[in-house]
């Protein structure tokens, strides 16, 4: 391989793993943003489940159990912006 060969190879290795990692860091961001309209996506804890939710007047999800300690961690998640969603 010539070093012409060689640098199209990396520039064009470089270009496909910046554009792959363009598109995993805007899944993320929205996936982190994923609360919109008083509704949430969440994978719930407790259930084992993927849902939306409605958000109660304390952002919290309406299938909230006080004291239950997935439904804490999940509220928590929610406030910190790092909410597991699909």
């Amino acid at each position: 391989m010539d070093r012409r060969a060689m640098d199209r190879f990396v520039r064009t290795t470089f270009r496909k793993a910046g554009r792959r990692y363009e598109m995993a860091r805007r899944d993320y961001e929205d996936a982190r943003n994923s609360v919109f309209d008083d509704r949430a996506r969440i994978v719930c804890r407790r259930y084992a489940e993927k849902r939306t939710v409605e958000l109660d007047a304390n952002d919290r999800p309406e299938c909230y159990e006080a004291g239950h300690r997935d439904c804490e961690g999940c509220v928590e998640d929610l406030h910190n912006g790092t909410v597991e969603t699909w």
